[in-house]
């Protein structure tokens, strides 16, 4: 079993930056991909990030270049850093997290997934 807990969200102008944290605990972490969610308001949980075990990233095409996902095994942690927000990016973040191995464009589906945290809430104002 594993616990994810999600933090750093917040309210943001456009154009900032900002860096939430997913942390996990009740399992060794190295052998886990996480993924990185986002769901707005009256729209369906989109795939953003995901990173696998050994530290091999995947992307949604829209945020390339504006985040960057990264993960400290010996911290527990998995970060996704995000610049040069936009409104449109306002949204819940999610962290998710898989022991299952597969590679890692497989982990863009929330299916893949069997750990989920609660969510931490990201605004962009214009």
């Amino acid at each position: 079993q594993v616990q994810l807990v999600e933090s750093g969200g917040g309210l943001v102008q456009a154009g900032g930056s900002l860096r939430v944290s997913c942390v996990a605990s009740g399992s060794p972490f190295s052998r886990y991909a996480v993924g990185w969610f986002r769901q707005a308001p009256g729209k369906e949980r989109e795939f953003v990030a995901a990173i696998s075990w050994s530290g091999t990233t995947y992307y949604m095409d829209s945020v390339k270049g504006r985040f960057t996902i990264s993960r400290d095994n010996a911290k527990n942690s998995v970060y996704l850093q995000i610049d040069s927000l936009k409104p449109e990016d306002t949204a819940v973040y999610y962290c998710a997290a898989t022991s299952r191995p597969g590679a890692v464009i497989a982990y863009r589906t929330p299916g893949a997934y069997d750990y989920w945290g609660q969510g931490t809430q990201v605004t962009v104002s214009s």
